[in-house]
């Protein structure tokens, strides 16, 4: 590995049938492959157990509920298989899931899928957030394509496109929240939606693909005017995060860390972001153990006030949004500050019409400074300090 950290990488590949899952498992692996990266596919559970014999209509709904316990619990083991694989493999390792723990989810009761995780010691947070590095939703062509649906070629698939739709909407809503969540949506070519997919990932990963996955994604950001009520939204997730910058050796470089959770159980991410790469700025993104998070931030960076905020995910017309609300301790710059985020190939009046209509957006400001996060963090006023930022923008 000449002296570099190996990766392990663990992707969850989700969404509605006939989403192009099983093409894009195949050419995401051959991809990563083709870079020289170790690549295991982690099989579906439900099609293992399901092509037994087993049909959902004809169980009772104490037989449904074990069914789904015993599906989480096989899932789980089947996982950690790999994942044990992943660790002791010498070179790169990419993990790819066919759906994950939270699919499950997405078919049983609410109230169910609550007494599975009580039973069973598991909560929302491990689970979803840190089981797996990402999560890629590949939208059904149902949604949006529906001239191209068909079950022709899945001997397990069955459902017409109204159910195609319903489930699509089920598997992307249980998965709102993880913090690295793409949804890949039916707005291009079946083709490029592939490539977009991979993109994706290599994103994530902080990868230098050059042109060959070249598909315009960027973020994008709006400054909105108040919090709505929680009844106009969609469903949504709910998280308390806090940003902290840390020292770094080069001043053309940002490093924070960031805590994320809910009712007390946390995700803990390491952020570096790099100088301008073919005139982008990379972000590699690591995952933290406690430990590791409370030792990098004692190198917190003093110049700077941790950011306090409460971040909304939801999805609104297949786009998956966060929503920014800061709060204090905060410098007043931050007071009431309300951010929407989303990252999006779209044109530009494509994405305008996809934003929430139930949220008052004054303006977009993506690409300004004065709403980067590392500028919003400083302690001195902007027109004293020298460490105001002009080009490295969130």
């Amino acid at each position: 590995m000449d002296g570099k950290v190996k990766k392990l990488y663990k992707v969850v590949l989700t969404g509605g049938p006939c989403g192009g899952k099983t093409t894009g498992q195949s050419r995401l692996c051959t991809f990563f492959e083709n870079l020289g990266w170790k690549v295991y596919r982690v099989p579906e559970t439900a099609n293992v157990l399901l092509s037994g014999g087993i049909k959902f209509s004809e169980l009772s709904d104490d037989q449904a509920h074990k069914f789904q316990e015993n599906l989480l619990r096989c899932m789980l083991q089947i996982e950690n298989t790999f994942f044990e694989l992943g660790e002791s493999c010498s070179q790169n390792c990419l993990i790819i899931c066919d759906r994950g723990a939270m699919d499950a989810a997405a078919y049983i009761p609410s109230n169910k899928w609550d007494l599975i995780m009580k039973e069973n010691n598991l909560n929302m947070v491990d689970l979803r957030d840190n089981r797996y590095n990402q999560i890629i939703h590949m939208v059904s062509a149902a949604c949006g394509a529906e001239d191209f649906y068909t079950t022709e070629d899945h001997a397990c698939r069955g459902e017409d496109v109204s159910l195609a739709k319903s489930l699509d909407i089920k598997a992307s809503a249980a998965w709102i929240g993880h913090p690295y969540f793409d949804v890949i949506d039916n707005s291009s070519d079946f083709e490029t939606k592939i490539c977009r997919m991979i993109a994706a990932v290599c994103q994530k990963l902080g990868l230098d693909t050059g042109d060959r996955l070249a598909t315009n994604s960027k973020k994008r950001k709006w400054l909105v005017k108040y919090l709505p009520n929680d009844q106009l939204f969609p469903p949504f997730q709910d998280f308390d995060v806090v940003h902290n910058y840390l020292q770094t050796y080069n001043t053309n470089m940002q490093a924070r860390l960031r805590k994320r959770g809910q009712k007390g159980h946390w995700n803990y991410t390491h952020t570096i972001r790099r100088p301008r790469v073919r005139g982008q700025v990379i972000e590699v993104k690591t995952q933290l153990s406690h430990r590791d998070y409370m030792n990098l931030l004692t190198q917190k960076d003093e110049t700077h006030y941790p950011i306090y905020k409460k971040r909304r995910c939801f999805i609104h017309y297949n786009q998956y949004f966060h929503l920014d609300i800061y709060c204090k301790p905060c410098h007043s710059r931050c007071e009431g500050l309300v951010l929407l985020e989303t990252y999006s190939a779209l044109d530009d009046q494509e994405l305008l019409d996809r934003l929430p209509k139930f949220l008052d957006i004054e303006a977009e400001v993506t690409g300004n400074a004065a709403y980067s996060m590392f500028n919003l963090s400083l302690v001195e006023d902007w027109d004293k300090s020298k460490h105001f930022c002009h080009y490295l923008k969130d």
